[in-house]
């Protein structure tokens, strides 16, 4: 028998608008509790694809399939009569469903969506490369819309792109830059909002030393890339300019020579401008981040999620979720115990969404290698409401980074756990981690806004205040 779960009017409404499946005529076709079964009877599965190993390997030889589509496996007659009698499937299940319905934890929307579906998109950000050709570009397009298609956003770096006016050797013509391809992608989400689950979200990166710099950092005056995200990729030699008040060298991507020079302080003092006048664009510190790079040997972050929570390599993904904090409050002070509790199950659960996903073949690859998750929280502010602690005092920034130490901790532990009973993940011998305990996932934690799920569990959005 489905148990019921408290909802708010508002959650009601929100998951029965977005979420619940529907009738051709958009009449719902599941309550809320089936949505919550429906998505962790398939997310407990993953478990079953390293308890009995060899019979899924069998059955991935038998019909020709990868290791990267057991969520395909799973679905056969076979595999499921060989496992309705585990008993351990059937616990993290329940395990699963508690940790929903009670809405401690909840996923991105894409799994929310999408678990459950022939073709299960299950993760919340992708990063896709572009190189300096149209194939590429338009390539990435078509799966950008894709994406889009299922919830998910994506991520963009267009700094090998040649600048406006260059010569392109191939037509005896001149380039019309970055910004008037970030267009087309900007059109392409903008229609796929009628046909898909929400609005296409985008982030696009580039340097500071490209040569459309100043059209990149002023786009937003002319109302257009309305579905972007903008992040200035900020380098160490471009912050000593600054510092020093002097000049720094734009690059050329195509021929990687200098061709000009601008005021660093000027070009800074237009960023502010900038987002004075429109929030953007965000800094995206590109040498800082290659210093925290979990796999440099594996290659370098070409971009980042639509809010920039995560920093991704190419053809990389990464499933999404966050640990409610307005219910980690017992007796006025934090329940630490759930929240290691909890914290616990979330990484076991975002872990199995990726055995359970469906990626590009592009994607599939490095998304298995590194195996990267983004764990983080929403209702920080509801909590320290509870705590009766000021948002902006010295408690309130204590108090946070305490939490997130201690998550922090905690799901790595959870992690190394993961990592003994299933394996470490497959680049972690080339990673920065090698020396230590081994881990399942690369990357574990980040902060996500939460817009849409922070509205179901009826708790303030990701760290913000009220």
């Amino acid at each position: 028998m489905v148990q019921k779960l408290y909802l708010s009017k508002n959650a009601r409404i929100v998951l029965e608008s977005n979420y619940v499946r529907k009738d051709e005529g958009g009449k719902p076709i599941e309550e809320p509790e089936q949505l919550f079964r429906r998505v962790v009877s398939i997310i407990s599965l993953a478990d079953a694809k390293y308890r009995h190993k060899k019979y899924t390997q069998n059955l991935l030889k038998q019909y020709n399939k990868e290791e990267t589509d057991f969520w395909w496996i799973a679905r056969t007659k076979e595999f499921c009569s060989h496992i309705k009698n585990d008993m351990h499937i059937k616990q993290t299940e329940e395990e699963f469903y508690d940790l929903l319905t009670s809405l401690d934890f909840l996923p991105n929307s894409p799994t929310l969506f999408n678990a459950g579906k022939k073709n299960p998109q299950l993760a919340g950000c992708y990063v896709l490369p572009i190189e300096d050709d149209v194939h590429s570009i338009f390539s990435a397009v078509h799966h950008a819309a894709l994406i889009h298609q299922s919830g998910a956003g994506t991520g963009f770096n267009f700094s090998k792109i040649r600048p406006q006016n260059d010569f392109v050797k191939s037509t005896s013509s001149r380039a019309s830059g970055p910004v008037s391809f970030m267009k087309i992608f900007d059109v392409a989400a903008e229609e796929m909002k009628s046909g898909g689950k929400r609005r296409g979200a985008n982030a696009a990166v580039l340097r500071i030393d490209h040569p459309d710099i100043r059209q990149f950092i002023t786009a937003k005056h002319d109302d257009i890339l309305i579905n972007f995200n903008l992040f200035v990729g900020i380098t160490d030699k471009f912050m000593h300019a600054v510092e020093k008040g002097m000049k720094y060298t734009l690059i050329n991507p195509r021929t990687a020579k200098g061709i000009g020079k601008e005021d660093a302080n000027e070009i800074l003092g237009l960023i502010c401008d900038s987002v004075r006048k429109t929030g953007s664009p965000g800094l995206l510190f590109v040498d800082e981040t290659a210093r925290h790079n979990p796999t440099p040997n594996i290659g370098t972050t070409e971009a980042v999620s639509p809010a920039g929570e995560a920093m991704l390599l190419a053809n990389e993904a990464c499933p999404l979720g966050s640990i409610n904090l307005s219910q980690m409050v017992k007796d006025n002070a934090v329940d630490w115990e759930k929240m290691g509790k909890r914290v616990k199950q979330a990484v076991h659960f975002l872990d199995n969404v990726i055995d359970m996903s469906e990626f590009p073949h592009e994607t599939a690859a490095i998304v298995y290698s590194n195996r990267k998750l983004g764990l983080g929280v929403m209702g920080f502010a509801d909590l320290l409401f509870q705590l009766g602690i000021q948002y902006d005092s010295d408690e309130g920034v204590e108090t946070g980074s305490l939490i997130m130490k201690t998550i922090s901790e905690e799901a790595r532990k959870a992690s190394e756990q993961l990592a003994e009973l299933k394996g470490a993940f497959p680049n972690f011998k080339k990673s920065i981690y090698s020396n230590g305990r081994p881990l399942r996932n690369a990357s574990i934690t980040t902060i996500s806004p939460t817009g849409s799920i922070s509205s179901l569990a009826d708790c303030s959005p990701g760290i913000e205040p009220v």
